[in-house]
């Protein structure tokens, strides 16, 4: 069993079955043996240095003032900001060798939301977005959900907008609510089944008249949404009111800690991929301050994820996968702060069969170029997938011309035991 990452914590969780009994009883007929997605994704791109890969005999000005903190596998240390995800190193594994070719924040997102080379002639769909496309949604869910908005990298690209993410707003806000979930005021769930027959028969004819693949999109997109109002288990899945105040606060109460927990509820509802917005870390200017206050929400979020996840029974066919646009400079500049460096950089990944405790790859003494296993956006692409049972080597089409969901990318292997 994944322990808490702190003792008090266990108090907090402990009435985790609790939160979630009703939607658990709603979906006991889910197959458990379908695979699912949380991304948590670091806007702007965290320091590996302040993350995953510190280097304590580095120049000041290199390693920075927060020191590093053992983890349980000997020789292993995290950033000194990071004590309780040290603690649960056992159960996810990190990747220190990342490297990119690009340095500009969308097409770093848009690389490394899909596994895919940034082009200029189309747009790459996203891991959610072909997620959407091959399994479709459960339960009335939408199958690929951004939390709590969207960035333009993480979409569906040329899937078209049928598969783009369901935006739910930020659950940390005060009196939460999605809207779009419920019917407007007056009106009734009869009428609004009435409204849709109508509907339908307005656009087969329409349809007639002008055929479109984007009208088609459009009426596909609207069917989901109608779907999305008419299911009780969406509604459930989304209240996140109804998990204790001890768990709430257990995530922490930021946008990062209720966004994890928003995710689990969803992916336990039927959901495939969650994504979860944690921004602010394009810190060009006195990144200490920032990476203090970043490092600690995730530090409080992200071990308790992966606590909930594994006492819920959903860790073992779920991927979490933490990731940025890429890696910041190993040396602090003029202003105290890390400008983009994608030449090296770390990512994290637990569950769906990951193995726990693994390190793999090695950078030199100023965490600035991998030095051993260097591990490319394709080859996290293709894992990404290998580990969520979608297979790379299905082309779609587009503009008449084939497109492989993930070429060139090879999975790492030595991830998964």
């Amino acid at each position: 069993m994944l322990p808490s990452p702190h003792r008090r914590d266990l108090l907090r969780l402990g009435s985790l079955a609790c939160g979630g009994l009703s939607l658990s009883s709603l979906l006991a007929q889910s197959s458990s043996r379908e695979r699912a997605c949380i991304v948590i994704f670091q806007n702007g791109g965290a320091s590996q240095l302040d993350f995953f890969d510190p280097k304590p005999d580095a120049p000041h000005d290199v390693r920075g003032s927060f020191g590093s903190v053992p983890t349980p596998v000997p020789g292993v240390h995290f950033s000194g900001l990071l004590p309780r995800t040290a603690r649960a190193f056992p159960h996810f594994a990190v990747i220190r060798s990342m490297h990119s070719d690009e340095a500009i924040h969308e097409r770093a997102r848009q690389y490394i939301f899909s596994g895919a080379k940034p082009r200029n002639d189309l747009l790459h769909p996203s891991y959610g977005a072909v997620l959407s496309k091959e399994r479709g949604g459960r339960h009335g869910l939408p199958p690929f959900i951004s939390i709590p908005d969207k960035d333009l990298s993480a979409e569906a690209g040329f899937l078209g907008p049928a598969h783009d993410p369901f935006l739910t707003g930020d659950p940390n806000a005060k009196n939460f609510t999605v809207r779009d979930l419920t019917l407007p005021a007056g009106v009734s769930d009869a009428e609004s089944h009435a409204r849709r027959q109508i509907l339908a028969r307005m656009d087969a004819e329409f349809a007639r008249l002008t055929a479109s693949p984007l009208l088609d999109d459009i009426d596909s997109f609207s069917a989901k949404a109608l779907d999305l109002i008419a299911s009780p288990a969406a509604r459930l899945a989304f209240d996140i009111h109804r998990e204790p105040d001890s768990l709430r606060d257990a995530y922490g109460r930021t946008g990062l800690g209720q966004g994890c927990l928003l995710a689990r509820r969803l992916i336990e509802a039927g959901t495939r991929l969650a994504t979860v917005f944690h921004g602010g870390y394009d810190t060009h200017r006195e990144h200490e301050k920032g990476a203090r206050k970043l490092n600690a929400e995730f530090d409080q979020a992200f071990p308790t994820l992966l606590a909930d996840l594994q006492q819920r029974g959903l860790l073992d066919n779920t991927l979490v996968a933490v990731i940025g646009d890429f890696g910041r400079t190993p040396k602090l500049n003029f202003s105290g702060g890390r400008d983009h460096w994608p030449r090296a950089f770390s990512v994290a990944l637990a569950g769906a069969g990951i193995r726990g405790g693994a390190i793999i790859g090695a950078t030199d003494a100023h965490a600035a170029e991998p030095t051993h296993r260097p591990v490319s956006v394709e080859d996290l692409g293709a894992t990404i997938y290998h580990a969520l049972g979608i297979n790379t080597q299905k082309e779609y089409h587009t503009n008449g011309r084939p497109v492989r969901i993930n070429k060139d990318g090879k999975p790492v292997r030595e991830l998964f035991g």
